[in-house]
């Protein structure tokens, strides 16, 4: 059970982090034939899963030294807020002719935008590589081929996308407190409540998004 749930979190981030790569992938093969962009699609997908499983495996290794795991924290929270904020999308891909020019532009623009992806992973799987591997293997493609889906989902259902940066808040939290020297210093400072800071950082993620879209709509 607690597999199966590590699981659905992983999935989450990674449909609602991933709308970018998406777009690059759709930007990168657009003017391939049919067939040579199915084939696009395909080797990049494959490429993009095995890159993020060796980021993500880095990233567990090094998210060991101390104080490297509370940075990642802070920077998955700074991740989380963002999250929730309006951006500009950047379409600015260099439109490849050749199907391998199409698989290095998807290859090179994942490793790029996987550093939100790699971090929330790679705190989340705590080690475990055979849920790291399942959770990428499975949801990379989901974004590949239902792109358009996933975007229709988050425009329709915003709670997904709530639900996303709180699961981001709630491991920034779990992150900073699993850090070998942060985590003994909250510890030792706040005993009594160092063990509510990923629901205080989740639900400070999820109250800025709220109150944000509600000023937006006053306005």
């Amino acid at each position: 059970m607690e597999q199966l749930l590590l699981l659905s979190e992983i999935l989450i981030i990674n449909l609602v982090l991933s709308g970018d790569n998406a777009l690059v992938i759709a930007m990168a093969s657009k003017d391939l034939p049919p067939a040579q962009r199915k084939q696009a699609v395909w080797w990049g997908a494959l490429g993009a899963v095995l890159l993020r499983c060796l980021l993500t495996w880095i990233a567990v290794i090094i998210l060991r030294i101390p104080f490297i795991q509370a940075a990642g924290g802070l920077m998955l929270a700074g991740i989380a807020f963002k999250l929730l904020m309006p951006h500009a999308e950047d379409t600015r891909v260099k439109e490849a002719r050749t199907l391998w020019r199409a698989v290095q532009t998807i290859l090179a623009a994942d490793f790029i935008m996987s550093l939100d992806n790699v971090l929330a992973i790679a705190a989340i799987a705590e080690g475990d590589l055979a849920i790291l591997v399942i959770g990428i293997g499975i949801s990379i493609p989901i974004v590949v081929w239902g792109s358009n889906l996933i975007a229709e989902w988050l425009q329709r259902l915003p709670i997904l996308t709530y639900a996303g940066a709180g699961i981001l808040g709630y491991t920034a939290g779990e992150m900073l407190l699993n850090d070998p020297k942060l985590g003994a210093l909250l510890e030792t400072i706040v005993p009594s409540l160092a063990h509510l800071l990923p629901f205080v950082l989740a639900a400070l993620v999820i109250m800025f998004g709220w109150a944000h879209k509600y000023n937006a709509n006053r306005g």
